[in-house]
């Protein structure tokens, strides 16, 4: 017998680029995912509410999550205040039915939103049903120089948050024991960026079973806990050469996650009678 546990299959909106927030959309639809992730970027359609509705409608795709804006290239969508993203977020997943905010740690830079994120983070999640996973990140490397970039920390198990977001292209970029740290998160493991990576210094976002990332264990374990949360396919495919070979990953993607993400039961044995053999139901 074969268990699937109720988490959903969401495709991140990232994973279409340099293709269009609506293009995400329409492919999430066509594969047959569950739902999308909204990565809140430079595309004005990511940042436009009512704009995000009517794609969900049309395409009968629901939006699971948002990530807020926290990469370099965001530093001016929605604000240039990191708190005023995090609440524009929170608005914006509560109004598309989304149940959960994905946000990184800060820059070290941000020095005021880095002192007070952990203390913040919590208080905004008592504001709301809404989920701020926080997701781990990385050191960023050059050559034989490391640097870390993010405050408190790129491992989010070193500090106290009620929802994490565990991210597989970012734990070999790290080259950090992936599941060690789902196990340091435990029950407070929320969601999942499912990619892989081989362990450079670049954040290589590979289609799942391309790298040496535990994906199948992971899955696996997800599975047999019952996991509730989305698991995201959240992929790069900048390099395809086409439409076609970018859809033709992200249906591979999504194979491979669910295959995967399904534990086989043994059977339960029927009661055995010494002198007769087993028993009929």
């Amino acid at each position: 017998m074969v268990r699937i546990p109720d988490a959903k299959v969401a495709l991140s909106t990232a994973s279409v680029y340099p293709e269009s927030t609506a293009t995400a959309f329409e492919i999430a639809a066509r594969l047959g995912y569950d739902g999308v992730e909204v990565m809140v970027w430079t595309d004005p359609v990511s940042q436009d509410i009512e704009a995000l509705r009517r794609l969900s409608d049309y395409h009968r795709v629901p939006i699971l999550a948002v990530h807020a804006p926290c990469l370099l290239i965001t530093q001016r969508v929605w604000s240039t205040d990191p708190w005023v993203k995090l609440q524009r977020a929170r608005a914006a997943a509560e109004r598309l039915g989304a149940s959960t905010v994905v946000v990184h740690p800060p820059f070290r830079w941000q020095r005021n939103y880095a002192r007070d994120f952990v203390t913040g983070i919590w208080r905004m999640a008592e504001e709301t049903d809404v989920r701020f996973a926080v997701e781990n990140m990385y050191p960023w490397r050059y050559r034989d120089r490391e640097m870390l970039a993010y405050a408190p920390d790129w491992d989010v198990t070193n500090d106290d948050y009620r929802h994490f977001t565990v991210d597989l292209s970012h734990t070999a970029t790290a080259r950090t024991d992936s599941l060690a740290m789902v196990d340091r998160m435990g029950d407070r493991l929320a969601h999942v960026h499912l990619a892989d990576g081989k362990g450079s210094a670049k954040d290589e976002h590979l289609v799942p079973g391309r790298g040496d990332q535990p994906c199948v264990e992971l899955l696996e374990r997800l599975a047999r806990t019952s996991f509730e949360g989305h698991v995201v396919i959240e992929v790069n495919t900048r390099r395809a050469m086409s439409s076609a070979e970018r859809e033709a990953d992200l249906a591979e993607a999504l194979a491979f996650t669910r295959l995967h993400l399904a534990s086989t039961i043994a059977p339960t044995s029927a009661p055995t009678d010494p002198a007769s053999g087993p028993r009929r139901p």
